[in-house]
């Protein structure tokens, strides 16, 4: 596979909009740092601000560890707002597919995220997080790493 984030450890920046039901959609930007050890394990560090509003900030530790076939993954994150979160993630040919989900979350709260690669330093992001069926916010955003 020719992805570069995730796979490869780098350091991305991130712009573009966050959106809430019955709500205006809101700039975000943020940053995000991935690492790896030399047993397929990965970590990754998020942080996402809002410019032009009082929202608090959002930050994300993930841990992960990639199989050995290099397809999937799993990770159990760490999210200021949402507290404890497992996951797993698809690697395809053009896109990076996650799913979440809250552990112990009387809400029942999950999300999907992709991250679609338009070139080696450029990926589109799409995400949504549910609240049982319904969905309750979505991001939308240009992840570019920093070379």
């Amino acid at each position: 596979m020719a992805h570069s984030f995730l796979i490869e450890a780098g350091r991305w920046t991130i712009e573009g909009n966050w959106l809430e039901r019955n709500e205006m959609p809101q700039p975000v930007k943020g940053k995000s740092l991935v690492a790896w050890s030399n047993d397929n394990w990965f970590t990754m560090v998020t942080k996402l601000v809002f410019p032009r509003s009082d929202r608090p900030e959002i930050a994300f530790q993930y841990r992960g560890h990639l199989s050995g076939e290099e397809r999937e993954y799993t990770y159990v994150l760490q999210q200021s707002v949402l507290g404890k979160v497992e996951g797993e993630g698809w690697i395809g040919p053009d896109s990076i597919i996650q799913r979440y989900w809250v552990l112990g979350d009387r809400q029942r709260r999950s999300g999907f995220e992709t991250f679609y690669r338009l070139n080696n330093n450029t990926y589109h992001f799409s995400g949504g997080l549910l609240s049982g069926h319904y969905l309750t916010s979505t991001m939308e955003a240009i992840f570019e790493r920093q070379l």
